[in-house]
C-alpha cells in the first residue's frame, strides 16, 4: 500500500475518536512546552546575568576574601576577614601590582534606616565614588562624597530614589539627617533610577563612606572585598596574577589551592555564571521531559485499545490484501503523528508563554529580561516527542500486524 493512502487510512482512525485523539495529544503538549519554557528561561535568566555582569566593566575584578569553594562544605570559607588595611595597600602598591588604575575597598551590610516616623530595612554599602563610577552611576542630585570623607568617617550618605521617596516622599532630601543604627547621616546626595544594575539594586541603595560604615555600623576592621580597575583590557590577566602573588606572600602561602581570598574577573565570574545555568536548565529540562515520558505510556495505552476496537477492521483489511508491514506502518505512523502534533503545539504554546512571561518582568518587575527562543529546545521538543511515538507505538504496531485475518474477523 501507498504511504500517501497509510497515512490517509491513520488520520481516519485517529478523527473517528477525536475526544481521546485530543486528550493523548494533550500530554505530549505540556510535555514539550514544559521543555520549551524552562530552556527558554533558562537562557533568558542566563543572558540578564552575563548582561549585568558585563555592565561591571571589562577592566573591573574584585578582589574578595575566602578561597573558592569546590563543594557545599566549602560555603563558609567564603567569610572570612582576610582583606584588610594591609591588603589593601599592598595592592596599591604599583611595585606589588601592575597596569592598575584604581583600587578601592567596600563593605556592605543590612540595616535600618530612618527618618522622622518613617523607616526602612536595607543593605548599607560602604564604598568610594569609584564603586559607582565601575557601574557608570553618579548622584541626580547633590554630589557624591568625597576622599577627604573617607578619611574623616564622616556621616554622610548618598541615597537611591526608592530610599528618598520611601523615606521622603515629595520632599527635599538634600542635606536632611538619617539615622542609620542610631547615628545621624547627612544626605549629600540622591542616585538617579536605576533599578539593578550588576550586583545591586541602585534604587534601594544607602551608600556611605567605607571607613565610617567599618566603625559606626558594622563594628569591624576588615573588607568584604576590593574593587580594582586595570589600565586596560589587556592588563587584567597581568593584574590579576600579580594580586594573587602579593597576597600569597603576605599571607605565607605556598600552595595556590590553599589561597584564603579570591581574584574575580568579569570573564571568570561569566564562564562560572554561565556553567551554572546551563547545568540548572538542563536538569530541570530533564525533569520535565519525564511528563513526555508519561505522554508515551499514555499514547502505548491508547493505541493497545484501538487495536483491540479495530480487530475486525483489522482482519478484513488483511483479508483485502494488505500486509503485515502496511498494518505495522498505520500504526506507527497514528503514534507519529500524534506526538509530532503534540510536539508542534507544545513548542507554539511553550514559546508563548516564554514570551509572556519576558513581557511580565519587564513591565511588572523592572526586570531587563530578555525573551529568548532556543532553537536546540525546538529541536529536542519535535525529536524526542517523535521518537516517542515511533517507540511506544511499536509495540501496538506490531500486536496488531501479528493478528490473524481468520481471528480477527470472528472477534467479537
Amino acid at each position: 500500500m501507498k504511504l500517501r493512502h497509510l497515512f490517509k487510512t491513520a488520520g481516519s482512525g485517529l478523527r473517528a475518536h477525536k475526544g481521546r485523539t485530543i486528550l493523548t495529544i494533550l500530554g505530549i503538549v505540556i510535555g514539550v512546552m514544559a521543555i520549551i519554557l524552562v530552556m527558554a528561561i533558562g537562557q533568558g535568566a542566563q543572558a540578564l546575568i552575563l548582561n549585568q555582569i558585563s555592565g561591571f566593566g571589562s577592566r573591573n575584578m574584585s578582589v574578595e576574601p575566602g578561597r573558592q569553594p569546590q563543594g557545599p562544605a566549602d560555603i563558609y570559607e567564603m567569610f572570612t576577614d582576610s582583606i584588610k588595611d594591609r591588603e589593601v595597600d599592598a595592592i596599591k602598591n604599583p611595585a606589588n601590582v601592575r597596569g592598575i588604575s584604581a583600587v578601592e575597598p567596600f563593605v556592605a551590610g543590612s540595616a535600618t534606616i530612618t527618618y522622622e516616623n518613617e523607616t526602612k530595612r536595607t543593605t548599607v554599602f560602604g564604598g568610594s565614588s569609584l564603586f559607582l563610577e565601575m557601574f557608570s552611576v553618579y548622584p541626580e542630585q547633590g554630589s557624591m562624597f568625597t576622599q577627604e570623607d573617607i578619611l574623616q568617617r564622616a556621616s554622610v550618605a548618598v541615597i537611591g530614589s526608592g530610599i528618598k521617596v520611601d523615606l521622603f516622599g515629595d520632599s527635599d532630601a538634600l542635606g536632611q539627617k538619617i539615622k542609620i543604627k542610631g547615628k545621624a547621616f547627612r544626605v549629600v546626595g540622591i542616585l538617579p533610577k536605576k533599578g539593578q544594575v550588576s550586583i545591586m539594586n541602585v534604587d534601594q541603595m544607602v551608600m556611605v563612606p567605607y571607613s565610617t560604615a567599618q566603625k559606626y555600623i558594622l563594628g569591624i576592621n576588615y573588607y568584604n572585598g576590593v574593587l580594582v580597575q586595570a589600565e586596560t583590557e589587556e592588563m587584567v590577566p597581568v593584574a590579576s596574577e600579580d594580586i594573587k602573588k602579593t597576597l600569597r606572600e603576605l599571607h605565607g602561602i605556598t600552595d595556590p589551592e590553599k589561597d584564603d581570598f579570591r581574584v574575580e574577573t568579569m570573564q571568570d565570574a561569566a564562564d562560572r555564571i554561565k556553567i551554572i545555568t546551563d547545568i540548572l536548565t538542563l536538569l530541570l529540562a530533564s525533569v520535565a521531559a519525564i511528563s513526555l515520558l508519561v505522554g508515551g505510556i499514555g499514547i502505548m495505552n491508547i493505541m493497545l485499545v484501538s487495536v483491540t476496537e479495530r480487530t475486525k477492521e483489522i482482519g478484513l483489511r488483511k483479508a483485502l490484501g494488505a500486509t503485515r508491514s502496511d498494518i505495522m506502518t498505520q500504526f506507527l505512523l497514528e503514534a507519529i503523528i500524534l506526538t509530532l502534533v503534540g510536539g508542534l503545539l507544545g513548542i507554539a504554546f511553550g514559546a508563548g508563554f516564554a514570551w509572556l512571561i519576558a513581557i511580565g518582568f519587564q513591565k511588572f518587575g523592572g526586570i531587563a529580561w530578555v525573551f529568548v527562543f532556543p532553537m536546540s529546545a525546538v529541536i529536542l521538543g519535535v525529536g524526542v516527542s517523535a521518537t516517542i511515538g515511533l517507540i511506544f507505538g511499536l509495540y501496538p504496531a506490531g500486536q496488531a500486524a501479528k493478528l490473524s485475518p481468520i481471528e480477527a474477523l470472528r472477534y467479537e
